[in-house]
């Protein structure tokens, strides 16, 4: 995991990892005779380390991976999706990127949105960018001139949380992107794979996964 965390994903702040993938994982791996421990890593050493054997498995999108055929994906944990975040008492909706057109959308610096590129570029949507997701939600709220905030779900509903602005911010049923945030392994921890996948199921059907999710909303 990363030693920064992504939260609600992974959080690193506490004496023991945390987070939805965290727990996820915490909970199925124990029942499939496997020990679970945290190492933390910086993303750009992870994927070698992986291949060389000196760790197991790393949470991960298939779309955020350079070179995902030299590793095996697990089913989806749980799907990342970039949605929109607006002030309770705004009118706005999204539906189409036509939607925000005249409008001013708080982004996270550094960060592509493939489907809006060409409304940042031709100004039909202005962008206006900030370094962290939290700061994101104090410019939608306190600044007057911006319309829409760009994040994803469950990062935004944790920091809304968090923060006490769960009555104050609304979300947007539909979004831009979505990926499965899996667990990542080497080709020849198939049969690990599979178990994980079998259990997930169980734990997706019987309730233990809402229960995870229902933490950090």
């Amino acid at each position: 995991m990363s030693p920064n965390g992504y939260p609600p994903y992974l959080i690193v702040d506490g004496h023991e990892p945390s987070g939805i993938m965290w727990d996820v994982v915490a909970t199925i791996v124990p029942r499939l005779g496997y020990t679970l421990e945290a190492q933390k890593i910086p993303r750009k050493r992870v994927d070698q380390m992986l291949e060389d054997g000196y760790l197991d498995g790393t949470p991960r999108a298939i779309e955020w991976t350079e070179e995902p055929e030299k590793f095996l994906f697990t089913d989806p944990v749980v799907n990342v999706e970039e949605v929109f975040f607006f002030a309770s008492n705004s009118q706005l909706e999204y539906q189409y990127p036509s939607d925000l057109f005249g409008k001013t959308v708080v982004t996270h610096l550094g960060y592509l949105y493939p489907d809006l590129e060409p409304y940042f570029e031709d100004r039909r949507i202005t962008r206006f960018d900030v370094p962290r997701d939290r700061d994101m939600f104090r410019f939608l709220l306190h600044g007057e001139r911006f319309d829409a905030a760009l994040a994803d779900r469950l990062v935004g509903q944790w920091i809304l949380k968090s923060e006490g602005l769960k009555d104050n911010i609304r979300t947007s049923d539909n979004g831009i992107s979505q990926y499965g945030f899996r667990v990542m392994v080497r080709p020849d921890w198939a049969d690990f794979a599979e178990a994980f996948n079998r259990e997930l199921e169980v734990i997706r059907e019987n309730g233990e996964l809402d229960a995870i999710l229902a933490n950090y909303r």
